[in-house]
Order: C-alpha cells, then structure tokens, then sequence
C-alpha cells in the first residue's frame, strides 16, 4: 500500500541528509551531474542579458556556467550548508538560502528558471513548478533535469536490485514522492501543463558516470545520498554487507580498463510561461513529442536516489 507524503516531514528529512553530505556529494557526483548542464542551458536560452534563478542550485554549478554564458545569476538552495559550499566555491555569485516551494522572490522577476536534479527531492514538486511560473515573466523559460528511469540509470540500478535481493527496501523511512515519477516524458509534459506552462518539450541526455575502481559506486551511494543513504543505513549488518559485495560485483561488468563506466542518462524537460497572447489550444495540450534539444554537456545539484 502507498504510504501518503507528510511534505513537512519529508522536507526535513531531505534537508538534514544535505545539511550533512554536501561535501561527499560535491567529490562523488559533481563530475557526473555537470554533463546536464549545457543542454539545461541551452533550454532555456541562458546568455548575455538573461536574468536567470538557479533553484536547489547545490554546489552552484548551474549558476557559474550561466555566469559564463554572460547570464545574471541568482542561485538558491534550501540547505545553509550547500549555500555556504556554494558560496567558497564560486566567489562572486550570488546564493541565498531559499525555499523552492515557496520562493521570496517578486513575480515576473525572472527571464529563465531552472533546476538540475533537483525536483526529484522535493516533497511538493507541483508547488516548486507553480512558483517558477510565478517568478518568470511571460514568455520565459523553465527546464529542470531528472534521472533516467532505473533500467537506463545502471549506478541506480545495481543499487537498487541489490537492495531487493539481499536487503529490505520497506525498512520504515519518512515516505516522499516516487523518485523516478518525471522519468516518464508524458508525467513531465502532464505536471508542466498542469502548473501553468506552456510549449513542453522533453529530451534524453546521455551521461557516463566514470568511477575510478570497483568501490567506488558503493561509496558513492552510501555516503553522498540522501534517500538511498537512509535506506542502506536501515538494513540489518549482514543485509548490508551482501549489499555491498553485490554492488561490487555488478560493476565489474562496466569495466573500462582501469575505470568503471556507468550509463547514467538524465531527462531534461522544458517549457515557456504564456504571454498573454499565447494561444489557448496551446495551453492544454503538449506540442509534439520528444525533441532533441541543442547543445551538448557542459558545465548542477545532482541527485540521488
């Protein structure tokens, strides 16, 4: 049976897990997470002149590549020590502490929003949706990255089905949204409608997550990870080590030499705010399919499972 979402409860769970691995996280998923950035950029038109919110921006690599494109930045994130990891690590920018589903932010006072990785650990991913729409003037744009649905996103895949095989994945945790829900496009272009946007377009993103020995998705996961660091920490001793040795053993079919090489692709999902004279037909109903979006990766917060 579904357990129903306490967004307050859930909130603070995502929030104390982040308050604690932002570090780990930085080390262990910065290179994987920044390949989505350029096409995120791309999405929403990031360059000279466009004013452009950085939302669950985590270390702030969104926010410095859009400050290179020439973009205004303000990047905000509701964990104090990811602002503050952020703020070290790219002097200058601006970053702020900040509630996505509940922005302190004017109407209209943004050209482009976006979030990278982040919806994903929101307790109320509809509410952050609706206030990007809110912050943008019309005719701006949104684009958000996810992961990839699981068969696809291999690193989650090992984990998860270890977990299944050897573990206990209804160990009691504070329940949150299905964490693969905008892996799906129609979910994505659905939400996005529903929240007032308009023009959704949703693309693939291939990435390779490359980790330097057998280990290191296992450390990765369990160190730098907020949910599935709560539920690998939740299982029996000897649960956990079978866990493990099985993690280690799947990776070895990734081997590349001395590297292991992980299929991690991400979902990139974009839409526009209407202006006033945007057609109503457009207002209901997705304009076309998937659409591959220019660009290529470049150089956000990632997310876990």
């Amino acid at each position: 049976m579904t357990q129903s979402v306490d967004p307050a409860v859930f909130k603070a769970f995502e929030h104390d897990g982040w308050q604690a691995v932002y570090a780990g996280y930085h080390d262990a998923f910065g290179d994987l997470t920044t390949q989505a950035v350029g096409p995120l950029l791309d999405a929403v038109g990031a360059g000279p002149g466009v004013r452009l919110l950085d939302v669950a921006t985590g270390p702030g690599y969104v926010a410095r590549a859009a400050a290179h494109r020439g973009a205004g930045v303000v990047g905000v994130d509701f964990s104090a020590a990811m602002v503050a990891f952020a703020r070290r690590l790219h002097p200058g920018l601006e970053f702020a502490e900040g509630d996505a589903e509940a922005l302190a932010l004017p109407d209209r006072s943004f050209d482009a929003v976006v979030m990278n990785f982040g919806l994903l650990h929101l307790a109320r991913p509809e509410q952050a949706l609706a206030e990007a729409c809110r912050v943008l003037r019309p005719g701006g744009r949104l684009a958000f990255t996810v992961w990839s649905k699981p068969e696809e996103a291999v690193g989650f895949r090992i984990v998860l089905r270890a977990v299944e095989a050897h573990g206990d994945l209804s160990v009691p945790l504070p329940p949150g949204p299905p964490f693969f829900r905008f892996s799906d496009p129609e979910e994505c272009r659905r939400t996005l409608l529903a929240a007032g946007f308009v023009d959704p377009r949703v693309a693939p993103i291939p990435q390779v997550w490359r980790l330097p020995s057998p280990d290191a998705l296992w450390e990765a996961i369990e160190g730098s990870t907020v949910r599935t660091r709560a539920l690998l920490r939740a299982q029996r001793p000897e649960a956990l080590a079978a866990i493990r040795a099985a993690v280690r053993a799947a990776v070895g079919a990734y081997q590349r030499g001395r590297a292991i090489e992980l299929p991690m692709p991400a979902v990139l999902a974009s839409a526009a705010k209407p202006t006033p004279h945007w057609p109503d037909s457009e207002r209901s109903s997705p304009r076309g399919g998937s659409r591959t979006l220019p660009g290529k990766a470049g150089t956000g917060k990632g997310g876990d499972a």
